[in-house]
């Protein structure tokens, strides 16, 4: 089967708009929501992603955290076979987001306000909440990668509209890379670091050098490498080269130093146009150095910092 197709639950009035989930709110979790405003939501109290929804924190447990994260509802039961196969399926893949988006499970038959209130007709049926409403849903089990795929659509749909999405996802990467760093720190690493906190970048970029000398394709260590030479630049930068760099246009040293001391200053916006300018303007050597540097410059910021991505297009219009 393809990806789950909301155009086949129409039995489904949630998503028709027909669904007033108010009505479940007169008993509620006097805790109120969980997770703070804006930020990744909370685990459920025994530190899993996975709720055991009931009518009374319905709520609490589905509704306020819906305006945080899409929360999929899995309406189940005992007696239900198919329901043992999506269940653990759904049950694996929330866990494994880590918050992202969470799970409430809700056995029907000991809810049964609930299924009324989504019209359900057969079970399992899935249904996402995003911001307090129904927002998709299926029926049926459905293959892994066809769930995986179901899940990340919705994700990508919400992930500007629920801040929560985005909050969680950096958690969860910030957690791996930290669990990741812990697990395999490097010796030649820390004394880079090392180093580096104690302010003597030649030592710092010898050792980054050396362990690219060892392994070429070590992305971390090229990142630092970049860092460490140009904090030596920064260090020894004079302000006076930006007046230099303006008298002098041709000079692609003054332009390059001029330009280091712009990103130093907090300026990399006017860096960025002083080489684009450079690269437009040289030729031969010169242009490659300029368009050379910038292109380090770049990688001093995120690859998707929309200061690097416009100065990115404009390089590209300048060399084309």
């Amino acid at each position: 089967m393809s990806r789950p197709n909301p155009q086949q639950t129409k039995q489904t009035p949630a998503l028709s708009g027909a669904v007033d989930l108010s009505v479940l709110k007169a008993r509620t979790d006097p805790a109120g929501p969980r997770g703070a405003p804006g930020g990744a939501p909370q685990a459920s109290p025994d530190g899993t992603w996975v709720l055991d929804v009931t009518e009374q924190s319905f709520q609490t447990d589905v509704v306020d955290r819906s305006m945080q994260v899409p929360v999929l509802v899995d309406l189940w039961a005992t007696w239900c076979g198919p329901c043992k196969q999506l269940s653990p399926m759904l049950e694996r893949l929330a866990e494994a987001a880590g918050g992202v988006w969470l799970l409430a499970k809700i056995d029907v038959d000991a809810n049964p306000r609930i299924a009324e209130l989504f019209g359900v007709q057969s079970i399992p049926t899935v249904i996402a909440i995003a911001g307090g409403q129904p927002v998709d849903a299926f029926a049926g089990v459905q293959p892994e990668p066809q769930l995986r795929q179901w899940i990340a659509s919705l994700l990508d749909a919400l992930r500007d509209k629920l801040p929560g999405i985005g909050a969680a996802e950096r958690a969860v990467l910030g957690a791996a890379a930290g669990q990741a760093e812990t697990e395999h720190e490097d010796p030649r690493f820390t004394a880079a670091e090392a180093a580096v906190t104690a302010g003597d970048y030649a030592a710092a970029e010898a050792a980054y050098q050396q362990i690219l000398d060892a392994e070429p394709a070590d992305v971390s260590a090229r990142a630092a490498l970049i860092q460490v030479r140009f904090l030596a630049r920064a260090e020894s930068a004079d302000p006076a080269a930006v007046a230099r760099a303006d008298a002098a246009p041709d000079d692609v040293d003054a332009q390059i130093a001029a330009a280091d001391v712009q990103v130093a200053a907090g300026a990399p916006e006017q860096a960025f146009e002083r080489l684009v300018g450079a690269v437009r303007r040289l030729t031969g050597d010169d242009c490659d150095r300029a368009r050379a540097h910038l292109v380090e410059l770049f990688e001093l910021f995120a690859p998707d910092d929309p200061r690097v991505t416009s100065a990115r297009r404009a390089l590209a219009r300048a060399l084309f």
